[in-house]
């Protein structure tokens, strides 16, 4: 497995397999807006704290300080996407470091309002997982939210393939062929069943045309948005 930093920051400096966009991310807004219809507007206010773990280049955090103030913090493990979110976000209440999302989260418990997590967990292992689920669970607050996005196995051909010519060794896991690192991609059942002991699953949606004419097209996603239970 090539080192995940080292990927991240040649990416971050010269984009050649994703395209990592400085525009905040349309699921994010459409989540800020589902928020607003179903708990009231301003939901989102300068007294909000907001956690974006994998935050990139912090288009996102900078995008939810501009509209509505919130105050949050952003990890990263490229420091090449630290330093561009530092840059971005000059004069706003946000705090950008390097560090990986298997270590424990600087933060005290039941301190962040909402935590995004889009597209950066499935490159957790089983272990780190669980670690990682149970940090999360720990800084939110009360009933706190939660909007996660990753890969969605359920009729996914290019899912299917990477599990079957690229397998990692653990269930629903594969080495990418061309970074070279591990990736999960979740069955929805096994991702409920992951969240359920600590949090309500408030909206599940199912997003990427996996077909078209017949053959494999695009890769499926599963946004869940999630409140974190009482007690």
């Amino acid at each position: 497995m090539k080192n995940a930093k080292n990927f991240w920051d040649n990416e971050y400096r010269n984009p050649t397999i994703f395209n990592l966009s400085v525009e905040p991310a349309e699921d994010m807004k459409k989540f800020t807006r589902w928020l607003d219809r179903t708990c009231g507007v301003g939901t989102f206010t300068k007294d909000t704290t907001v956690l974006d773990l994998g935050c990139g280049n912090g288009r996102n955090l900078i995008w939810l300080s501009r509209t509505f103030g919130v105050k949050g913090f952003g990890y990263d493990i490229s420091s090449v996407a630290i330093g561009q979110a530092q840059n971005a976000s000059n004069g706003l209440p946000l705090t950008f470091e390097v560090r990986t999302l298997s270590e424990t989260i600087p933060l005290p418990d039941n301190s962040v309002d909402v935590v995004l997590d889009l597209m950066s967990s499935h490159y957790l292992n089983k272990a780190e997982r669980d670690a990682y689920l149970k940090e999360v669970v720990r800084v939110l607050t009360p009933r706190g939210w939660l909007m996660f996005k990753s890969f969605l196995l359920e009729e996914d051909r290019h899912a299917a393939r990477l599990l079957r010519d690229h397998p990692s060794g653990e269930e629903n896991a594969y080495l990418h062929p061309r970074h070279g690192n591990y990736e999960y991609v979740w069955a929805e059942e096994k991702m409920r069943d992951f969240f359920d002991p600590y949090f309500e699953i408030e909206k599940v949606e199912r997003s990427g045309k996996h077909l078209k004419e017949g053959k494999a097209f695009k890769r499926r996603h599963v946004v869940a948005y999630l409140s974190k239970k009482l007690g």
